[in-house]
């Protein structure tokens, strides 16, 4: 609904400033899908989908957008290790 070029913009001047933005999409739209992973990609951050009514993944995904906010990549890479689900999905695309 936002222009790309505009939110991508957006992006590259929080991955400037250090700041992740992490895009965690419902469904299959490929659209939005190339749309969140561009904005992931230019903040530094990552991009998670999960299937639609599937809070488990949804909260997976969360608890590691919340673990790298509180600790950064170390805080996501312990929380790998011990629940690997949406937080090695992130730390994968944050490692590169």
């Amino acid at each position: 609904e936002e222009k790309i070029d505009d939110l991508c913009a957006a992006a590259g001047e929080l991955g400037l400033r250090g700041i992740p933005a992490f895009m965690f999409q419902e469904g299959h739209d490929a659209i939005a899908e190339q749309a969140y992973r561009e904005i992931a990609r230019l903040s530094r951050g990552a991009y998670g989908r999960f299937a639609p009514g599937a809070a488990k993944e949804l909260a997976e995904l969360l608890r590691a957008a919340a673990a790298y906010a509180a600790g950064g990549i170390k805080a996501l890479s312990d929380l790998s290790a011990r629940r690997p689900g949406g937080a090695q999905k992130l730390l994968s695309q944050m490692s590169r």
